[in-house]
């Protein structure tokens, strides 16, 4: 990642500043919250996606560190919110700011990053822009209450698990590409290929997450393996264990699914295992990492170019 950040460096320095500027409020509970989730770090993969893609498309512009702080507060915001309604206890390895500052304050900041995103956006003075993160906001928050509803629910099939994440998690990558492209004057027929960039890179990404669930470690991941289970979550790999796996299998998963437990997370990870659970899921993954690559074809070459490939191929290969 930090090869890859230094393509855009001075730029992915100057979005950090403009985050932390704009966390600025004369109510303190918003700027100690905002700054907790912020300053956790992460990989502030959205707006490095918007910059790489602004400096593929003829160099980074004022309006671009704009959008890629929009892109960072509108996911920053659905982390608050996301880990209130699963009760969720670390992330990035410390206390999530639910369990450090409560729920109430938790969601009242997260509805703050979100109206401060859209005040950021009126500056940038493009209706397309604001419409098309308009809906895209309005998509993710969709997903959010379609996982709600499934959650505990061990018939969820494949397709329903895709229509999850595209909204959830690939969208957001789609628009950090797509309004990048936008901002950068290029015509429409591109920017809606670095949109299916972004969709493609954020489902492989999302898939990957999901399996290292079950194949990583707590320590590495900077939360609890089996998470998703004690949420009711079904992700690929479980939905094929319940396809392939045998008898005792299948109820064991389905018993920590509609239970939300994570009792057998050792019998659940050792039947993942025998079923080809991982493999099936990367699978998957390389399909949609392969249709993001794809979507990149006829960009001027450069080192731009080159990071997007390279974080590409990072969301097949990372441990978390």
């Amino acid at each position: 990642m930090q090869h890859i950040r230094a393509t855009v460096s001075g730029e992915f320095e100057r979005v950090n500043r403009l985050i932390i500027d704009q966390l600025q409020s004369d109510v303190p509970m918003v700027e100690n919250v905002g700054h907790y989730i912020v300053d956790a770090g992460g990989k502030r993969l959205r707006p490095l996606l918007a910059l790489l893609t602004g400096a593929a498309l003829g160099g980074c512009r004022d309006e671009h560190i704009t959008f890629a702080a929009v892109i960072e507060f509108i996911h920053t915001a659905t982390l608050l919110h996301d880990d209130v309604v699963d009760v969720s206890e670390l992330r990035r390895g410390r206390p999530t700011a639910n369990a450090t500052f409560g729920n109430a304050p938790s969601v009242l900041v997260g509805d703050f990053l979100y109206t401060r995103a859209f005040q950021l956006m009126v500056e940038l003075r493009d209706m397309n822009i604001l419409r098309y993160m308009a809906d895209t906001t309005n998509t993710i928050a969709e997903g959010e209450v379609l996982q709600l509803v499934r959650a505990g629910n061990a018939d969820t099939s494949e397709q329903d698990y895709l229509d999850i994440i595209t909204r959830k998690t690939a969208v957001l990558f789609a628009a950090a590409c797509h309004g990048a492209a936008v901002l950068g004057a290029t015509d429409p027929a591109r920017s809606e290929r670095m949109a299916t960039f972004g969709l493609h890179l954020g489902l492989a990404f999302q898939m990957v997450d999901d399996m290292l669930d079950y194949e990583g470690d707590a320590a590495t991941m900077g939360k609890n393996v089996g998470d998703d289970l004690s949420e009711g979550k079904l992700t690929l790999p479980l939905i094929h264990v319940l396809r392939c796996g045998n008898s005792d299998e299948q109820a064991l998963v389905r018993r920590a699914i509609t239970g939300k437990t994570a009792a057998d997370i050792a019998g659940i990870v050792a039947a993942i295992g025998r079923c080809g659970a991982a493999d099936y899921t990367r699978e998957r993954a390389r399909e949609h990492h392969d249709l993001a690559l794809a979507a990149l074809a006829g960009l001027p070459p450069g080192p731009a170019l080159d990071a997007l490939h390279a974080l590409t191929r990072l969301s097949l290969e990372r441990d978390h």
